[in-house]
């Protein structure tokens, strides 16, 4: 990975961290994304102080907030010249319905609006980069997902699973629209499950013991960010490293189709 940028969203703990750890100990530049300053920092110094790579940078940006997603775009391309991996790890799992600064639903809002803006502002940089990989973090809860596109935010109803499964799936569906799209600009991108991991989202503390670690869950998101041969593969769903089939519902174009047009209108009228 020498010679190659790349970027990490949720990069200060968990498997964010442990993929930054990485990519770095594989001798990438990398670009930590993190909201919370110090935290980043701590984080920073303790990738640089593990792996000897001292080419590990930080941004300050709040995914929540579509305002702050341009700003850290803008960011990169006037800092950096290349990127050649983009991951998107950043996520939360809600246990009632928060707001973000736009209006939306947290969930919705970071793992999916915060997802195909960023990646819709970088993608020259991308292709410019080519060939180049973008990661979207998933999950096997997408299967317990649906996109009500009559209650989108989760404001009827909210279900911590089934609003965290819904972002989930639209991560997803978005992986194989923005693939098909993608074909022959050297640009690839894939989902993965990182597996039932300890880390401060999602699973009670209790669990832990039993959870692979943010290392273990780090392993496939660093296989698609490094292997040679999943260079050339796009639009595909993985788990522990392989392909696996992800659910009927995320195979469905049509709806894919019409979730992105949605959230072109729901991001352009949040301005």
């Amino acid at each position: 990975m020498k010679n190659k940028t790349c970027l990490v969203t949720g990069a200060n703990s968990g498997i964010g961290l442990e993929t930054a750890r990485g990519l770095a100990r594989r001798g990438a530049r990398v670009i930590m994304v993190c909201r919370d300053p110090g935290k980043g920092e701590a984080a920073r110094r303790d990738i640089m102080a593990t792996t000897g790579n001292g080419m590990v940078d930080l941004l300050i940006a709040d995914l929540a907030s579509l305002k702050s997603v341009r700003q850290l775009a803008e960011q990169v391309k006037t800092g950096y010249s290349q990127l050649h991996v983009l991951i998107h790890n950043a996520g939360l799992m809600s246990k009632q319905r928060e707001v973000s600064a736009d209006g939306f639903e947290m969930q919705f809002a970071v793992h999916h609006l915060a997802v195909f803006l960023l990646t819709d502002l970088l993608l020259d940089l991308l292709k410019k980069s080519a060939p180049a990989r973008i990661i979207n973090v998933s999950s096997m809860i997408h299967r317990l997902g649906k996109i009500n596109f009559e209650d989108l935010q989760s404001a009827r109803k909210f279900g911590a699973y089934r609003t965290y499964g819904q972002s989930k799936l639209a991560m997803i569906l978005y992986t194989y629209a923005l693939a098909a799209r993608l074909r022959g600009t050297g640009v690839t991108v894939n989902a993965l499950h990182p597996g039932a991991v300890a880390t401060n989202i999602g699973m009670p503390a209790w669990l832990n013991p039993l959870l692979a670690t943010p290392e273990q869950g780090a392993r496939t998101t660093l296989y698609l960010a490094t292997a040679p041969e999943v260079e050339r593969v796009t639009g595909k769903y993985f788990v522990n490293c392989k392909e696996a089939a992800s659910s009927r519902a995320s195979n469905d174009r049509n709806l894919g189709a019409r979730l992105w047009s949605v959230t072109e209108q729901l991001i352009a009228a949040a301005g």
